[in-house]
């Protein structure tokens, strides 16, 4: 059964409640899915897995597929920093060198993807 999809207007409203900041957890939630779903129309593939905890996590990146255990290539942050990098507010390598992203593999580094430009 495939995903369901945010409703670009939907997801757009849930970043924009984010933005000024005291978004309810489900509008969060939102926020972070809708952007992980831009991510994946992007780059769709199944080399790197993109990992949000506790929101979402999807897989993209055109490569080698991953298909038992832990990927080869994984990307993990909170929501905050997601929202902040796929948005623009925040560079991918001050993300990184903050310590604010975990992101281990070869193909694991999103600066050439991001922002996404909702």
């Amino acid at each position: 059964m495939p995903a369901r999809r945010i409703d670009t207007a939907a997801g757009r409203d849930a970043l924009v409640a984010v933005a000024a900041g005291g978004a309810a957890r489900a509008v969060t939630a939102m926020a972070v899915r809708y952007l992980l779903q831009l991510l994946d129309e992007k780059a769709p593939g199944n080399s790197v897995e993109v990992r949000v905890p506790p929101f979402g996590a999807v897989q993209v990146v055109q490569g080698p597929r991953h298909t038992r255990g832990t990927p080869p290539n994984v990307v993990e942050m909170d929501a905050s920093t997601w929202i902040a990098l796929a948005t623009g507010a925040e560079r991918w390598a001050d993300a990184v060198a903050a310590g604010r992203v975990a992101a281990s593999g070869t193909r694991a580094d999103l600066s050439d993807l991001l922002p996404l430009r909702p």
